[in-house]
């Protein structure tokens, strides 16, 4: 299986958790308060309002990868991906540093699990984006957006 279809993957199983927490259920934790904590170390709603939009986006970000190799804005799309993974791990590495509780099921989660994770994603985007680059030619814009 090639990279692009590892990653993409990566969207779309997370994308099938949010449409699951969308049903109510709080897998991995006992409840939406706890599961909330563990999973963003904040308190906050996981209604349907809120992670099937989220699901929706993970779904278009495995859409863009998937067509990176072709369209021009599918690729800006994984630009952008890669730059809010990029960030996303930079925070975790803060966090993993004792800027939040080490006692906590989020502080462990996020130093074995988030932030590898991002790093992971962020490294085979971009391994993609230059892949891409190497291979390009030079086409019109117009065309990129037809192909």
């Amino acid at each position: 299986m090639d990279s692009r279809k590892v990653a993409a993957s990566a969207h779309v199983l997370l994308a099938a958790v949010h449409v699951y927490w969308a049903t109510g259920a709080t897998w991995p934790a006992a409840n939406e308060r706890s599961l909330s904590l563990t999973v963003l170390n904040a308190q906050v709603s996981f209604s349907p309002a809120v992670v099937l939009p989220l699901a929706a986006l993970h779904l278009l970000l495995a859409g863009a990868i998937l067509t990176s190799a072709r369209w021009r804005l599918s690729r800006l799309v994984v630009v952008g991906l890669v730059a809010g993974l990029a960030a996303r791990a930079a925070v975790g590495l803060v966090w993993i540093t004792g800027a939040v509780h080490t006692s906590t099921a989020f502080y462990w989660l996020n130093l074995f699990l988030y932030t590898p994770l991002c790093v992971a994603l962020c490294v085979a985007d971009l391994k993609l984006l230059r892949a891409q680059r190497r291979t390009a030619v030079d086409r019109p814009l117009l065309s990129d957006f037809l192909r």
